[in-house]
């Protein structure tokens, strides 16, 4: 879950182009971050398309729900810009059949997005702290079906190492320093992509040290690392 902080980059290239920033339905952002080159590769061009947003927020904002930017959630927590996660879900890559960690759920709309993409012979965990957002995430997941993946409350050790190793672990709050428990609990040549600070890390595990690319200019709420 990220920030109302977040950078809204993606406003820039709406207005570039002509369009409206308030009020533009589904359809005209994926189309426009596509466009900008936010959004590139067809099968994530497709999730968005197929997960709707506003399914994953609460009722007093769907009338918004289209629009590229964080919406309040409940427990002073958001769901983060479709920019955003179009950005992050491009650098992780992922590939039908992978098992995929997603930390930070939130309302379930990262979840619902990385189910489409990895498909029926994949899997996806979302892990969620706050107790009410795991059973609205749940909730919101159930309008889709996707019976290969599902949202838990986290545990007390970050991640799941129960369940590792992953080929794909997506992290949406902005850790101190490299998790290497994560890292940790990755296939060898996985990814993670997390926030560290005010960068977006992607991080592919190798046997002698991880790969790792930074993306500044981004902020979230902090990780909870236990």
């Amino acid at each position: 879950m990220s920030s109302i902080f977040e950078k809204t980059y993606c406003l820039r290239f709406l207005a570039r182009n002509g369009l409206r920033v308030l009020n533009i339905p589904m359809e005209t952002l994926v189309d426009a971050m596509v466009r900008a080159g936010t959004l590139k590769t067809p099968h994530i061009i497709d999730a968005f398309r197929a997960v709707d947003r506003a399914d994953f927020v609460p009722a007093h904002y769907r009338s918004v729900a289209y629009e590229d930017r964080p919406l309040p959630l409940d427990y002073d927590q958001t769901i983060s810009q479709p920019s955003t996660v179009a950005f992050m879900l491009e650098l992780l890559h992922v590939q039908p059949g992978d098992s995929v960690l997603d930390i930070g759920s939130g309302s379930g709309w990262t979840t619902a997005l990385l189910a489409h993409l990895v498909g029926a012979t994949g899997s996806v965990l979302g892990l969620e702290r706050v107790e009410e957002l795991v059973t609205f995430g749940a909730e919101n997941l159930a309008k889709y079906s996707l019976p290969h993946a599902h949202v838990q409350r986290a545990g007390v050790v970050l991640g799941a190492p129960e369940r590792a190793p992953f080929n794909r672990i997506l992290v949406s709050a902005a850790a101190r320093s490299l998790p290497t428990a994560l890292v940790s609990q990755l296939v060898e040549q996985g990814v993670l992509v997390v926030p560290i600070r005010d960068s977006i890390k992607r991080v592919v595990r190798v046997a002698h040290q991880p790969i790792i690319d930074t993306f500044v200019g981004y902020v979230f709420v902090p990780l909870i690392t236990s």
